[in-house]
Formats: structure tokens, C-alpha cells, sequence
């Protein structure tokens, strides 16, 4: 893990006491994870983005971080494993991982107008022109639209293609753009930490909690990185605790530091 700088704000649990309990055999981030003593989760409407996050399934607990290729993550950043399958090539990364998870959110729920991501040229991709048999044709800083003998529907093997597409030419410095700057004050989950470029890091809030007496919230959060590899809730630096304290500065994670102002939010998001 990186070192702390004792001249930067840092988002992180202050005190054992504020780790939380885990237990092991939960499911679901919601099963698995109970908050800080005086904590607790807000309700949210069951079709939100925020329900669907805290739904997730997890990976039995104690399961390694596999990479696209099926070695182990050699870094020992992660409490658990969303059982969410990734592809056995090196493209699901750090905003890839977001974007699948807005995307199955989306589809599931059949807003399939509102799948619709930037590449990093700028250019909008709408599922629903691969869906209508629709490909882009991409050279150099540029691409167009082609219509041929393609798969076409509102189907997963369809929104298989269109995501693995969007893997090979989306990244942070376009998910940066797709997304709207949000004040610490209103985070919720589904918002996202996010340094746009190359390189560049993204993280997701999973799940929150509240403290009802003093307002004060706690945050997991949740990455894919490079080299492509499953998407794991990362530990915080309050022991093995997964729960980082919400401020308004800076937030160091195990692997990435994010700068203060650096959390955004889908466009097209609702709050549950």
C-alpha cells in the first residue's frame, strides 16, 4: 500500500472502532458488510442504481483478485470479489469496470436508450445502434457508422459486443467527460472518483452508510485495474476495514490517489 502524506486531506476511517463487522459468509455487499457502530444504510427504491450496486454478488470470501488471464492479483489491495465474469482478454480496466456496471444496471432494467458511452475521441457510441445492426468502423482519431450482416437486437450477445467496443477505445479521460463534477456534500452510490488521462484511475461507491446524530458518511469502494482483472471493494487504512470516512479532500486508496474535487456522477442518474 502507498505511504499517507501527513501534508494531504485524506478520506479514510479514523479509528478501529469505526471498522465495522464483516461477515464472511454474506453473499451480497449489503449480507456481508455491516457499518461502523452508529451507522447505517439508507433505503433506496429496489429498481435504483444504488440498490443494484449494494445487490451485487460477491465471491466467497477470502477469493483472490483473478486477472483477465487467470493469474492472481499480486497485490493485496481488496476485502472481497464482485462475481461479476470479465473477459479472458486485457480490456476490462479501471473505467471498463464502470461501464459494465452502468450498463448491466441499465439493461436489466430495459433503459436501453440510455446505454450510451463516449470513446475517446468524443464521439457518442447509443447501444441502440449496434442493437439496430450498426458498427463503427474506426481509423485513426476517427470512426463511422456501418451497417452490414451484424447480430441485431435488445440482446446480452449484442450488448456483449457494443461493451467489449466500448473497452477498446473508452477509458477514463472519456468516462471523465460523460459524467457531471458532484460536491462531496451530495455523494451517494453509483458516484464515481476519477482522474481522466493517461494514466489515469477510477473507482466506484458501492455502498454508504450515514451516522443519523452527527451526518457523517462511509464509503466502499470498489476497482478494476490495470492489467484487466475482477472488479474487488477495496481495503481502506483502518486495518482490514473496507470503510473509508467521507471528507472533503483528498482520497488516497491502496493504489491510486485522487485529488480533491475529483468525484463525478452518470449524467442520466437518478438518486434512489
Amino acid at each position: 500500500m502507498r505511504r499517507l502524506s501527513a501534508f494531504t486531506y485524506i478520506i479514510f476511517a479514523l479509528c478501529a472502532t469505526c471498522a465495522g463487522t464483516i461477515h464472511p459468509g454474506g453473499m451480497t455487499i449489503a449480507e456481508r458488510f455491516q457499518p461502523p457502530g452508529g451507522y447505517a444504510r439508507k433505503q433506496y427504491r429496489p429498481e435504483s442504481f444504488q440498490a443494484f450496486l449494494r445487490s451485487i454478488p460477491l465471491k466467497e470470501y477470502g477469493a483472490p483478485v483473478l486477472l483477465y488471464d487467470g493469474r492472481k492479483k499480486p497485490a493485496d489491495v481488496h476485502v472481497s470479489v464482485l462475481d461479476v465474469p470479465i473477459l479472458k482478454k486485457n480490456l476490462v480496466q479501471c473505467a471498463d469496470a464502470i461501464l459494465l456496471l452502468r450498463a448491466e444496471y441499465l439493461f436489466r432494467n430495459r433503459r436501453y436508450d440510455e446505454i450510451t458511452f463516449s470513446i475517446t475521441n468524443g464521439m457518442p457510441v447509443p447501444f441502440r445502434k449496434f442493437a439496430r445492426g450498426y458498427r463503427l468502423k474506426v481509423r485513426g482519431s476517427s470512426a463511422v457508422w456501418r451497417k452490414g450482416r451484424r447480430e441485431s437486437g435488445y440482446t446480452r450477445e449484442v450488448l456483449g459486443e457494443y461493451l467489449e467496443f466500448m473497452y477498446a477505445y473508452a477509458g477514463t479521460l472519456s468516462l471523465s467527460r460523460d459524467l457531471k463534477r458532484t460536491p462531496v456534500s451530495d455523494i451517494d452510490i453509483g458516484d464515481v472518483f476519477i482522474q481522466g488521462g493517461s494514466p489515469g484511475h477510477a473507482v466506484i461507491v458501492i455502498d454508504m452508510a450515514i451516522n443519523a446524530k452527527t451526518g457523517k458518511k462511509m464509503m466502499l469502494l470498489a476497482q478494476s485495474y490495470m492489467p484487466s482483472q475482477e472488479i474487488h471493494i477495496l481495503k481502506s487504512f483502518t486495518a482490514d476495514s473496507p470503510w473509508y470516512g467521507v471528507e472533503d479532500g483528498d482520497l488516497e486508496t491502496p493504489e491510486w490517489h485522487f485529488k480533491r474535487n475529483s468525484l463525478k456522477r452518470f449524467k442520466s442518474d437518478e438518486r434512489g
